[in-house]
């Protein structure tokens, strides 16, 4: 069943963990989680890095589907309400803190590649002001020594239908026009390009989802065995 998550699936599950009796693995098919994470929680291995939210209040989940779930272990949780996602429509755009290291030489990297891009677009694709582009185009930035231009896509600082659209708004208002004609195959081989990078995106981001959920177990199943070690003792 597809369907989408709770807004803050660790926060929802632990609120489940400790107000229902629900099974674990309906929690964490809810919530969109990993079976071990739910367990960890319930063994305090990680309650304390979560403050619970109430999915009732929210309007997730009611209290007789909740019920539902607890009179039949088979029972799939059903969301009342899908969450609603908030998209920012004025203002910079928001950058994770572990992000913003990353804005130069993402700066770098349009400067270089596509000059007829304005600053203040940059600005906006990026989330950075016009001062600090002006001081990496002129070579002035406090840290230039150190600024590698790479793709900001890569870098996940927008994405990449984000810098297609900008690219081409800035090639028409520049009047540079692509001739198809001159060479069909040309505009094939860069949706080729395109694609293959998307695709190698996506592979990179399931490898990484992957690696950290099996890191995840591995930590929860040595902490299990250091406990029950530490209580056989």
């Amino acid at each position: 069943m597809n369907q989408p998550t709770p807004l803050m699936p660790h926060a929802t599950a632990s609120w489940l963990v400790d107000s229902t009796s629900l099974t674990f693995e309906q929690i964490a098919e809810f919530c969109g989680l990993h079976i071990l994470e739910v367990q960890a929680m319930a063994d305090d291995l990680a309650s304390s890095k979560y403050t619970g939210r109430d999915p009732v209040r929210a309007g997730e989940l009611t209290m007789a589907e909740i019920e539902r779930g607890q009179a039949d272990a088979n029972y799939s949780l059903k969301m009342q309400k899908a969450p609603v996602t908030v998209s920012r429509t004025k203002g910079p755009r928001y950058t994770p803190v572990s992000k913003r290291q990353d804005k130069p030489d993402g700066i770098a990297w349009v400067l270089r590649h596509h000059p007829e891009i304005s600053d203040a677009q940059i600005g906006k694709l990026i989330g950075t002001t016009r001062n600090t582009i002006g001081a990496i185009r002129d070579r002035s930035h406090w840290n230039i020594a150190n600024i590698q231009p790479k793709d900001p896509v890569t870098l996940g600082l927008c994405s990449q239908r984000e810098l297609d659209a900008l690219v081409a708004r800035a090639a028409r208002k520049a009047g540079i026009v692509d001739d198809g004609a001159d060479d069909v195959r040309l505009g094939d081989d860069r949706e080729a390009l395109i694609e293959e990078l998307r695709a190698e995106r996506e592979a990179a981001a399931r490898a990484a989802s992957e690696a950290a959920q099996e890191a995840e177990a591995q930590a929860w199943l040595e902490a299990r065995r250091a406990a029950e070690a530490a209580g056989e003792a």
